[in-house]
């Protein structure tokens, strides 16, 4: 564990960066497949979901950093190597012969209902160590990626 400048106990700051760095692993890996999504996508709401799903790439690679930040202001090191999240990831995963678009939809909604699942158990450890930083990152974060999944789950019709 590196000099920080975080008030908190060195036993909170390595459960908040556990927790942080599953968050990236997901985020990592939910980047990938939001490109696969954005690359292969093919159908009558190709127009309209091809730069949404950049816009939605774009949104977590921002976050991908302000994690792996996060993790390295509290003293810990940000891990993220393809085979890493290849082998942690929580999200499942991408099929790669899919181009119809509401596949994509539904896949892509699946997958960030996972990665708020976790954003939201890593939040809650956070707040368990009092650590309001963390926790305010991922409130952003959640809120910005509810309203993506809002996006995916109105265009399916639910």
């Amino acid at each position: 564990m590196k000099n920080t400048p975080s008030h908190l106990s060195a036993d909170a700051r390595k459960k908040v960066c556990e927790a942080l760095r599953a968050v990236l692993t997901d985020g990592l890996d939910l980047y990938t497949q939001i490109k696969v999504a954005h690359w292969n996508i093919k159908g009558p709401q190709f127009a309209a979901l091809h730069p949404l799903f950049d816009t939605f790439a774009t949104d977590q690679a921002a976050n991908n950093d302000e994690v792996a930040e996060r993790i390295l202001t509290l003293g810990h090191l940000a891990v993220g190597t393809a085979k890493h999240v290849a082998k942690k990831s929580r999200l499942p995963d991408y099929p790669q012969d899919v181009t119809k678009d509401l596949e994509h939809v539904a896949l892509l909604a699946e997958r960030i209902g996972t990665l708020l699942d976790g954003m939201r158990a890593a939040r809650e450890v956070a707040k368990e160590h009092a650590d309001e930083d963390s926790f305010d990152l991922l409130t952003g974060m959640i809120a910005q990626f509810e309203k993506h999944a809002w996006f995916l789950h109105a265009t399916l019709g639910g």
